[in-house]
């Protein structure tokens, strides 16, 4: 799923979010996700058995990214993602109202994310229509990011 959004992205314009290398033949790329499925909270949807998104959750962001603790117990979504050929299916709002629901679950209030800010906003965008609330915008060197929050009670 990752390969195939480069790919689709590249295919819009945007090659700034992820470049235009396939994320599994990016350096660490590989190893990043092995962690995620073994270190973090990992979830995949599926529509008749096929697996169309995924989110990973988290005690919080990714040491290497220059965001400022939350100062409380969160949940952070370190990855969302969904198959570009079901797109429309609401499949990122549905594993979003998951996160949502586990933090919850967790006892804790705060659900964090960040994302790309670049290409007109539309994923700060898409995250802000899932209950989401613009907090921190950031720059990783010249990747403009922003930082968004929820709280789920």
């Amino acid at each position: 799923m990752l390969d195939a959004a480069v790919v689709w992205m590249n295919g819009r314009g945007n090659t700034q979010q992820w470049g235009t290398t396939p994320y599994s033949q990016k350096p660490g790329g590989v190893a990043r996700i092995e962690r995620y499925t073994t270190e973090s909270d990992p979830w995949v949807a599926e529509l008749a058995g096929t697996p169309v998104g995924a989110v990973v959750l988290d005690s919080g962001p990714a040491p290497q990214t220059p965001i400022a603790p939350a100062g409380e117990p969160e949940r952070y979504v370190r990855l969302l993602i969904s198959d570009r050929r079901f797109a429309g299916r609401g499949i990122g709002a549905a594993l979003l109202a998951h996160a949502a629901e586990e933090t919850r679950r967790a006892g804790v209030e705060l659900l964090r994310v960040d994302c790309w800010a670049g290409g007109g906003g539309e994923l700060v965008a898409f995250y802000e229509r899932n209950g989401f609330d613009p907090t921190d915008p950031f720059l990783a060197g010249d990747w403009p990011g922003q930082v968004l929050a929820r709280r789920v009670r």
